[in-house]
């Protein structure tokens, strides 16, 4: 089995929100997982389309609906050094923040567990 760093992060999360944030309503985005081509191409079908965030908390918190987070392992960057994306998901994903955060979202990337935790915290301590 490969070494899934993705789905060992959102595990990590998940388990810090029901330990840290018990009563919060939150979601991850099945990325991550190791799905079959079938499976893949059934998540695709009822999916609106491609850069969705990997983790929603559906918990208002001052002028924000919810927070979204768009989740990459430790060590991952998100743009070159002329400032473009590292690659067309990326952008999508960073297109999709923007429309997100338009509609009255909190929404932003963290790289590792340590800056997702961080983002977290920093969502709830906003009134």
């Amino acid at each position: 089995m490969r070494n899934n760093e993705e789905y060992k992060l959102c595990k990590n999360l998940a388990l810090y929100m029901k330990l840290q944030y018990p009563k919060v309503f939150y979601h991850f985005d099945a990325a991550g997982l190791n799905l079959s081509k079938a499976q893949a191409g059934m998540q695709k079908a009822i999916q609106k389309g491609r850069g969705f965030p990997d983790l929603f908390i559906a918990e208002p918190r001052g002028e924000f609906h919810g927070l979204f987070i768009e989740l990459k392992k430790e060590g991952e960057v998100l743009y070159k050094r002329n400032g473009e994306a590292v690659t067309e998901h990326v952008q999508e994903q960073i297109n999709c923040i923007n429309l997100l955060r338009a509609k009255g979202y909190c929404a932003g990337f963290a790289i590792g567990f340590n800056e997702a935790k961080t983002v977290i915290d920093s969502y709830f301590i906003l009134e």
